[in-house]
Protein backbone atom coordinates (compact mmCIF):
# COMPACT_ATOMS: atom_id res chain seq x y z
CA UNK A 1 0.00 0.00 0.00
CA UNK A 2 2.96 2.92 1.08
CA UNK A 3 4.85 1.68 -2.21
CA UNK A 4 1.32 2.68 -4.56
CA UNK A 5 1.42 5.81 -2.80
CA UNK A 6 4.39 6.84 -3.23
CA UNK A 7 4.52 5.90 -6.97
CA UNK A 8 1.62 7.81 -7.72
CA UNK A 9 2.54 10.97 -5.78
CA UNK A 10 5.72 10.99 -7.39
CA UNK A 11 4.31 10.50 -11.06
CA UNK A 12 1.65 13.69 -10.36
CA UNK A 13 4.63 15.72 -9.00
CA UNK A 14 7.13 14.37 -11.83
CA UNK A 15 4.28 15.72 -14.48
CA UNK A 16 3.28 18.70 -12.62
CA UNK A 17 6.97 19.75 -12.01
CA UNK A 18 7.67 19.28 -15.66
CA UNK A 19 5.58 21.47 -16.78
CA UNK A 20 6.20 24.43 -14.35
CA UNK A 21 9.68 24.17 -15.98
CA UNK A 22 9.05 24.94 -19.38
CA UNK A 23 6.34 27.87 -18.27
CA UNK A 24 10.34 28.66 -16.39
CA UNK A 25 11.17 29.83 -20.13
CA UNK A 26 8.24 32.74 -20.15
CA UNK A 27 7.88 35.81 -17.85
CA UNK A 28 7.89 35.94 -13.98
CA UNK A 29 3.72 37.01 -14.60
CA UNK A 30 3.37 34.08 -16.19
CA UNK A 31 4.66 31.58 -13.54
CA UNK A 32 3.20 33.56 -10.74
CA UNK A 33 -0.51 33.17 -12.72
CA UNK A 34 0.64 28.86 -12.75
CA UNK A 35 1.02 28.75 -9.42
CA UNK A 36 -2.00 30.53 -8.25
CA UNK A 37 -3.67 28.51 -10.62
CA UNK A 38 -2.18 25.44 -9.40
CA UNK A 39 -2.37 25.29 -5.21
CA UNK A 40 -0.73 22.20 -5.45
CA UNK A 41 2.39 23.55 -6.33
CA UNK A 42 2.87 24.52 -3.02
CA UNK A 43 2.12 20.79 -1.73
CA UNK A 44 4.48 19.48 -4.47
CA UNK A 45 7.57 21.36 -3.39
CA UNK A 46 7.46 19.50 -0.09
CA UNK A 47 7.08 16.00 -1.79
CA UNK A 48 10.61 14.82 -0.97
CA UNK A 49 10.62 16.01 2.86
CA UNK A 50 7.19 14.17 3.26
CA UNK A 51 7.82 10.94 1.15
CA UNK A 52 11.03 10.89 3.66
CA UNK A 53 9.45 11.34 6.74
CA UNK A 54 6.36 8.50 5.47
CA UNK A 55 9.80 6.03 5.25
CA UNK A 56 11.28 6.72 8.44
CA UNK A 57 7.70 6.19 10.34
CA UNK A 58 7.69 3.00 8.56
CA UNK A 59 11.01 2.06 9.47
CA UNK A 60 10.51 3.02 13.24
CA UNK A 61 7.23 1.30 13.25
CA UNK A 62 8.78 -1.43 11.35
CA UNK A 63 11.55 -1.60 14.52
CA UNK A 64 9.55 -1.39 17.24
CA UNK A 65 7.52 -4.34 16.17
CA UNK A 66 10.95 -6.53 15.76
CA UNK A 67 12.00 -5.01 19.49
CA UNK A 68 8.79 -6.11 20.53
CA UNK A 69 8.57 -9.79 19.36
CA UNK A 70 12.51 -10.51 20.41
CA UNK A 71 11.30 -9.16 23.89
CA UNK A 72 8.73 -11.98 24.17
CA UNK A 73 10.95 -14.50 22.23
CA UNK A 74 13.56 -13.72 25.45
CA UNK A 75 10.80 -14.00 28.04
CA UNK A 76 9.49 -17.22 27.17
CA UNK A 77 12.91 -18.65 26.44
CA UNK A 78 13.92 -17.77 30.22
CA UNK A 79 10.74 -18.87 31.45
CA UNK A 80 11.22 -21.77 30.29
CA UNK A 81 14.95 -22.35 31.32
CA UNK A 82 13.95 -21.46 34.53
CA UNK A 83 11.27 -24.09 35.17
CA UNK A 84 13.73 -26.83 33.81
CA UNK A 85 12.68 -26.88 30.25
CA UNK A 86 16.14 -27.12 29.19
CA UNK A 87 15.35 -28.89 25.68
CA UNK A 88 11.97 -27.27 24.57
CA UNK A 89 13.75 -23.81 25.86
CA UNK A 90 16.87 -25.11 23.60
CA UNK A 91 14.05 -26.41 20.29
CA UNK A 92 12.38 -23.26 21.07
CA UNK A 93 15.68 -20.52 20.25
CA UNK A 94 16.66 -23.04 17.33
CA UNK A 95 13.67 -22.29 15.40
CA UNK A 96 13.96 -18.63 16.19
CA UNK A 97 15.27 -17.04 12.61
CA UNK A 98 17.45 -13.99 14.57
CA UNK A 99 20.90 -12.96 14.54
CA UNK A 100 19.97 -11.05 18.08
CA UNK A 101 22.70 -11.42 20.57
CA UNK A 102 20.18 -12.18 23.92
CA UNK A 103 18.93 -14.89 21.89
CA UNK A 104 22.14 -16.36 20.71
CA UNK A 105 23.65 -16.21 24.00
CA UNK A 106 20.31 -18.16 25.94
CA UNK A 107 20.65 -20.76 22.81
CA UNK A 108 24.23 -21.46 24.03
CA UNK A 109 22.75 -21.37 27.47
CA UNK A 110 20.52 -24.37 26.78
CA UNK A 111 23.36 -25.87 24.55
CA UNK A 112 25.63 -26.20 28.06
CA UNK A 113 23.03 -27.24 30.11
CA UNK A 114 21.88 -29.91 28.25
CA UNK A 115 25.25 -31.12 27.79
CA UNK A 116 25.43 -31.67 31.59
CA UNK A 117 22.27 -33.90 31.37
CA UNK A 118 23.27 -37.29 31.92
CA UNK A 119 20.05 -39.07 29.79
CA UNK A 120 21.89 -37.46 26.14
CA UNK A 121 24.85 -40.07 24.60
CA UNK A 122 28.53 -39.03 25.06
CA UNK A 123 29.03 -37.54 21.10
CA UNK A 124 25.43 -35.96 21.43
CA UNK A 125 26.90 -33.85 24.23
CA UNK A 126 30.06 -33.44 22.69
CA UNK A 127 27.89 -32.02 19.59
CA UNK A 128 26.17 -29.53 21.89
CA UNK A 129 29.30 -27.95 23.24
CA UNK A 130 31.69 -27.58 20.35
CA UNK A 131 28.36 -25.84 18.45
CA UNK A 132 27.92 -23.38 21.42
CA UNK A 133 31.46 -22.56 21.71
CA UNK A 134 31.71 -21.72 17.88
CA UNK A 135 28.48 -19.43 18.79
CA UNK A 136 29.62 -17.52 21.43
CA UNK A 137 33.11 -17.33 20.11
CA UNK A 138 31.44 -15.53 16.68
CA UNK A 139 29.29 -13.72 18.64
CA UNK A 140 31.85 -11.75 21.26
CA UNK A 141 33.65 -10.01 18.90
CA UNK A 142 30.80 -7.88 17.90
CA UNK A 143 29.25 -7.65 21.94
CA UNK A 144 32.50 -7.34 24.20
CA UNK A 145 30.34 -4.96 26.85
CA UNK A 146 27.84 -7.85 27.29
CA UNK A 147 28.50 -9.11 30.45
CA UNK A 148 25.98 -12.52 29.33
CA UNK A 149 28.24 -13.13 26.27
CA UNK A 150 31.64 -13.20 28.47
CA UNK A 151 30.14 -15.26 30.99
CA UNK A 152 29.37 -18.13 28.81
CA UNK A 153 32.56 -17.90 26.77
CA UNK A 154 34.14 -18.73 29.85
CA UNK A 155 31.96 -21.66 30.38
CA UNK A 156 31.92 -23.11 27.06
CA UNK A 157 35.83 -22.55 26.80
CA UNK A 158 36.07 -24.44 29.98
CA UNK A 159 34.13 -27.33 28.46
CA UNK A 160 35.65 -27.54 25.28
CA UNK A 161 39.16 -27.25 26.67
CA UNK A 162 38.03 -30.21 28.92
CA UNK A 163 36.83 -32.01 26.13
CA UNK A 164 40.06 -31.70 24.20
CA UNK A 165 41.93 -32.61 27.37
CA UNK A 166 43.60 -32.25 30.66
CA UNK A 167 46.87 -30.43 29.70
CA UNK A 168 44.34 -27.94 27.26
CA UNK A 169 41.75 -27.15 30.10
CA UNK A 170 44.78 -26.30 33.02
CA UNK A 171 46.53 -24.03 29.71
CA UNK A 172 43.24 -21.99 29.39
CA UNK A 173 42.52 -21.56 33.09
CA UNK A 174 43.67 -17.94 33.16
CA UNK A 175 41.71 -17.51 29.90
CA UNK A 176 38.96 -18.79 31.24
CA UNK A 177 39.02 -16.65 34.62
CA UNK A 178 39.60 -13.83 32.61
CA UNK A 179 36.22 -13.67 30.99
CA UNK A 180 34.54 -14.50 34.12
CA UNK A 181 36.38 -11.21 35.64
CA UNK A 182 35.14 -9.23 32.90
CA UNK A 183 31.59 -10.33 32.90
CA UNK A 184 31.72 -8.95 36.77
CA UNK A 185 33.23 -6.04 35.62
CA UNK A 186 29.96 -5.16 33.02
CA UNK A 187 27.72 -6.77 36.05
CA UNK A 188 28.35 -6.68 39.44
CA UNK A 189 25.81 -8.26 40.58
CA UNK A 190 25.04 -11.62 38.38
CA UNK A 191 25.16 -14.22 40.95
CA UNK A 192 25.62 -16.90 38.70
CA UNK A 193 29.36 -15.27 37.48
CA UNK A 194 29.67 -14.89 40.83
CA UNK A 195 29.05 -18.53 41.95
CA UNK A 196 31.88 -19.12 38.60
CA UNK A 197 34.76 -17.15 40.50
CA UNK A 198 33.98 -19.11 43.29
CA UNK A 199 34.22 -22.52 41.54
CA UNK A 200 36.96 -21.56 39.87
CA UNK A 201 38.63 -20.47 43.40
CA UNK A 202 37.36 -23.67 44.55
CA UNK A 203 39.04 -26.02 41.53
CA UNK A 204 41.86 -24.11 41.68
CA UNK A 205 42.52 -24.73 45.67
CA UNK A 206 41.28 -28.61 45.13
CA UNK A 207 44.11 -29.10 42.30
CA UNK A 208 46.29 -32.52 42.83
CA UNK A 209 49.98 -31.89 42.69
CA UNK A 210 50.36 -33.38 39.17
CA UNK A 211 48.29 -30.97 37.52
CA UNK A 212 50.12 -28.00 39.25
CA UNK A 213 53.71 -29.45 37.44
CA UNK A 214 51.22 -28.93 34.14
CA UNK A 215 50.18 -25.65 35.34
CA UNK A 216 53.93 -24.40 35.40
CA UNK A 217 54.86 -25.79 32.20
CA UNK A 218 52.76 -22.79 30.68
CA UNK A 219 52.68 -20.27 33.66
CA UNK A 220 55.46 -18.36 34.97
CA UNK A 221 53.39 -17.85 37.77
CA UNK A 222 51.17 -20.80 37.53
CA UNK A 223 47.01 -20.50 38.76
CA UNK A 224 46.43 -19.95 42.81
CA UNK A 225 43.72 -19.37 44.71
CA UNK A 226 42.09 -20.47 48.41
CA UNK A 227 39.49 -21.98 49.79
CA UNK A 228 38.86 -18.57 51.74
CA UNK A 229 38.53 -16.82 48.81
CA UNK A 230 36.15 -19.05 47.02
CA UNK A 231 34.04 -18.80 50.10
CA UNK A 232 33.99 -14.77 49.55
CA UNK A 233 32.22 -15.37 46.33
CA UNK A 234 29.88 -17.92 47.09
CA UNK A 235 28.79 -15.46 49.86
CA UNK A 236 28.69 -12.81 47.91
CA UNK A 237 27.15 -14.60 45.58
CA UNK A 238 24.47 -15.97 47.99
CA UNK A 239 23.57 -12.37 49.59
CA UNK A 240 23.28 -10.73 45.77
CA UNK A 241 20.23 -13.52 44.74
CA UNK A 242 19.30 -16.13 47.90
CA UNK A 243 19.03 -19.65 47.26
CA UNK A 244 19.29 -19.23 43.82
CA UNK A 245 21.49 -21.93 42.90
CA UNK A 246 21.86 -25.79 44.48
CA UNK A 247 25.53 -25.58 43.76
CA UNK A 248 26.34 -22.50 45.38
CA UNK A 249 24.53 -23.78 48.70
CA UNK A 250 26.95 -27.25 48.12
CA UNK A 251 29.65 -25.33 47.21
CA UNK A 252 29.37 -22.53 50.68
CA UNK A 253 28.71 -26.28 52.85
CA UNK A 254 32.19 -27.67 51.13
CA UNK A 255 34.15 -24.00 51.96
CA UNK A 256 33.11 -24.07 55.52
CA UNK A 257 34.12 -27.83 56.23
CA UNK A 258 37.51 -26.92 54.88
CA UNK A 259 37.80 -24.29 57.06
CA UNK A 260 37.03 -26.57 59.85
CA UNK A 261 33.91 -24.57 60.57
CA UNK A 262 31.26 -27.47 60.96
CA UNK A 263 27.84 -25.68 62.43
CA UNK A 264 28.26 -23.50 59.32
CA UNK A 265 28.96 -26.51 56.79
CA UNK A 266 25.50 -28.12 58.23
CA UNK A 267 23.23 -25.32 57.61
CA UNK A 268 23.87 -24.60 54.07
CA UNK A 269 24.10 -29.05 53.27
CA UNK A 270 20.81 -28.73 55.08
CA UNK A 271 19.54 -25.95 52.78
CA UNK A 272 21.27 -28.15 49.80
CA UNK A 273 20.09 -31.61 50.89
CA UNK A 274 16.04 -30.12 50.84
CA UNK A 275 16.61 -27.84 47.42
CA UNK A 276 13.86 -28.50 44.91
CA UNK A 277 15.41 -30.88 42.20
CA UNK A 278 14.97 -29.39 38.55
CA UNK A 279 17.77 -30.11 37.03
CA UNK A 280 20.83 -32.27 36.62
CA UNK A 281 22.96 -30.18 39.15
CA UNK A 282 20.50 -29.91 41.60
CA UNK A 283 20.05 -33.94 41.67
CA UNK A 284 24.00 -33.51 42.20
CA UNK A 285 23.72 -31.32 44.75
CA UNK A 286 21.09 -33.12 46.90
CA UNK A 287 22.97 -36.09 46.77
CA UNK A 288 26.37 -34.64 48.05
CA UNK A 289 25.07 -32.68 50.40
CA UNK A 290 23.13 -35.53 52.11
CA UNK A 291 26.04 -37.76 51.90
CA UNK A 292 28.06 -35.34 53.60
CA UNK A 293 25.19 -34.54 56.28
CA UNK A 294 25.00 -38.10 57.26
CA UNK A 295 29.37 -38.22 57.78
CA UNK A 296 28.60 -35.28 60.36
CA UNK A 297 26.28 -37.47 62.69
Amino acid sequence: MMSLIFATTRFVAVQFLLKYRKLQQNNVALRKNFQQKMPIYGFLKNVPMLMGALFWKSQAQSSDTKKTAISATLDHADQLFENGHIEECYQYLKNVQSNDVEIQWRLCRAMYNMAKESKYEKSYKRQLISEAYHIISYIIEDNYENYAVHKWYALLLDAESTEIGLKERIKQLENVKKHMDMAVSHNPNDATTLYMLGEWCYQVSEMPWHQRKIAETFFASPPYSTYEEALEYFLKAESTRPRFYSLNLLRLGNCYLKLKKEDQAKYYLKLAASYPAKTNDDHQANKEAAELLKQLK
